[in-house]
């Protein structure tokens, strides 16, 4: 009786599973983030052990890596147990000079066809490989990051537990420099809250982050990098995940990244990761989702969620267009007002605004953060063009450099 209802208007058939789609994702996200209102208890730390190479591909970074530098030759870690390696990826500015001058091995590459982040770490794991000294994982770093002296520790304990791939918690830089880097940050924040870490506590893949990755030195070996998009982490996570490998979340290795300054920094960049975005969905949800689907597998279900967001956005648009033109509106079942009352979806709106606060509550975040939740939805609604951009342009794989300029010390970023 309900179905019959449902589908007696004349475009139902399309209009319908649409709704049904949008209220899914909807309740499966909110769902999703109970999940991170808490921590899972860990394990205890293990003796040092593991050897890590750490790499940094910098393009033009000379004002923020001499710090970085100096900041991961300090880490709370064996230092025979570790190496610093730095990639001057076509710089034309003093990156190298101040990287040597800092302790770091460099190498330079120059390649004016293959540019970008990807094509950088490939070209330094081949040189890794190579070398004779072998490393247990290597860890990946931007130039604009700050590293917690506790981050090898995490990731010697996660790899002595046998997990392959690990992605920490990316923490802000300057996070109150701007409202757009305010806004910025609480987009992290909630992520490393209520996405991450509930993905974590329920056993799910994670997501890797561009930054503060672990990998297995094996596992690289074994199935090569290959992440060439612009988008190099969800490609690389994809990929694992399409291989039966998760990866495995640490929320108490911390990275910190400097976050853009202006609106259109962060649109440019946001658009970058739109492209790589739909990129990704395009090659990976097919397979990704039908392997989920036949095998049973929950997380490669949950990694196909993931990858569908941008295509959800076009679609949650598409609807609110058609929504409101006569005679369309009139000729398909209104879900949202006709099945409930359109007060609950009201009350489920709100819900999903206040879980960035909730996030920063749960996560003691600086308290001054909070008056910028107010506005975080601009942040969240100018995803959409960007969306539609990545869609127009995702062919377009040319990399974009972001400039950063905030050359601190892990102690100025911690006062």
């Amino acid at each position: 009786m309900l179905w019959e209802t449902l589908f007696a208007q004349k475009y139902d058939f399309i209009m319908v599973p649409l709704q049904l789609l949008i209220v899914f994702c909807t309740v499966y996200y909110m769902t999703l983030s109970v999940f991170g209102f808490w921590r899972k208890k860990e394990g205890p730390p293990a003796p040092p052990e593991k050897t890590f190479a750490l790499v940094v591909a910098a393009h033009n970074e000379e004002f923020v890596i001499g710090p970085l530098v100096e900041n991961l030759k300090n880490l709370d870690y064996p230092k025979e147990l570790y190496e610093v390696f730095i990639v001057a990826d076509n710089c034309t500015d003093r990156t190298a000079a101040i990287a040597r001058d800092a302790g770091a091995q460099v190498y330079e590459r120059f390649n004016r066809q293959q540019r970008g982040k990807g094509y950088a770490l490939e070209w330094m794991f081949e040189k890794i490989f190579r070398m004779e000294r072998s490393f247990d994982a290597i860890c990946i770093f931007d130039a604009d990051n700050l590293v917690k002296p506790n981050f090898l520790m995490e990731m010697n304990r996660k790899m002595v537990e046998g997990h392959q791939i690990v992605q920490c918690y990316i923490d802000s830089k300057n996070p109150f420099d701007t409202w757009v880097t305010a806004t910025f940050s609480i987009a992290f924040w909630h992520t490393n809250r209520l996405l991450q870490l509930a993905r974590y506590n329920l056993g799910l893949s994670n997501l890797l982050g561009g930054t503060g990755m672990c990998i297995s030195t094996n596992l690289l070996r074994e199935y090569g990098w290959g992440a060439t998009s612009l988008v190099e982490d969800m490609e690389f996570s994809m990929k694992a995940l399409l291989n039966g490998i998760k990866t495995s979340w640490s929320h108490e290795a911390v990275i910190y990244d400097e976050k853009p300054l202006t609106f259109m920094q962060s649109w440019r960049q946001r658009k970058r990761w739109a492209q790589g975005h739909v990129d990704i969905f395009f090659r990976y949800f097919p397979k990704l989702f039908w392997r989920g689907l036949t095998t049973g597998n929950f997380s490669m279900l949950d990694g196909a969620l993931h990858l569908f967001q941008p295509a959800l956005v076009v679609l949650v648009c598409l609807f609110m267009i058609l929504s409101v033109i006569e005679p369309i509106s009139l000729s398909f079942t209104q879900l949202f007002s006709s099945t409930i009352h359109q007060q609950v979806w009201m009350f489920l709106s709100y819900i999903q605004f206040a879980l960035p606060l909730v996030a920063l509550m749960l996560d003691k975040v600086d308290r001054r953060a909070w008056k910028w939740v107010l506005l975080y939805p601009v942040f969240v609604y100018s995803w959409v063009p960007i969306v539609f951009l990545g869609f127009w342009h995702r062919n377009k794989r040319e990399w974009s450099h972001t400039l950063h300029t905030r050359g601190l010390s892990y102690n100025e970023v911690i006062k």
